[in-house]
Order: structure tokens, then C-alpha cells, then sequence
């Protein structure tokens, strides 16, 4: 057994048969799809982006509500700080 047969497992001529047949496999339900590379790249970089987009939307969004929460809770936490100060 040849290093190159251990290496890909099969001889090369089976190997490359192989690769053919489902290359053209592959191709054929591309095509039936109108799905071309350079979609599928598209479709793996927007898949990325949206969830790097989501988790700084997420953040945002906490942000969001503490600052809100922050407009009530600073105010009284004042407020009950010098009514204590008094006493």
C-alpha cells in the first residue's frame, strides 16, 4: 500500500471518480436551487454578522433598561439617603 492510497484512503483513480461523481451531484442541486459559491459564502458571512449584530443589540438593549431603571432608582436612593441624613 502506497503512502498516497494510505493517505486518501483508496487509490487515486477511485478517489478521483468519486470526487467527480458527487461534485456533479452537488452541482446538479446547486443549480436546481439557483444557488450559486458565491451565495453560499454570502449566506455564511451574513449567518456571522447576524449573530455578532444580535449580541451587540442584546447589549444595547441592557443598556437600555438600566439606564431607564437608573432615571427612578438614583433619585430616590438620594432622596431616602438625605431623609436618613437628617435623623
Amino acid at each position: 500500500m502506497s503512502a498516497l492510497t494510505r493517505l486518501l484512503g483508496d487509490t487515486p483513480l477511485r478517489i478521483l471518480a468519486k470526487l467527480l461523481i458527487l461534485s456533479f451531484l452537488v452541482g446538479l442541486v446547486m443549480s436546481a436551487f439557483g444557488w450559486s459559491p458565491y451565495d453560499i459564502f454570502l449566506a455564511i458571512k451574513n449567518f456571522f454578522l447576524d449573530i455578532w449584530n444580535l449580541g451587540f443589540r442584546a447589549i444595547d438593549r441592557i443598556l437600555g433598561y438600566i439606564l431607564l431603571g437608573a432615571a427612578i432608582v438614583i433619585p430616590v436612593f438620594l432622596l431616602i439617603r438625605l431623609a436618613n441624613y437628617r435623623k
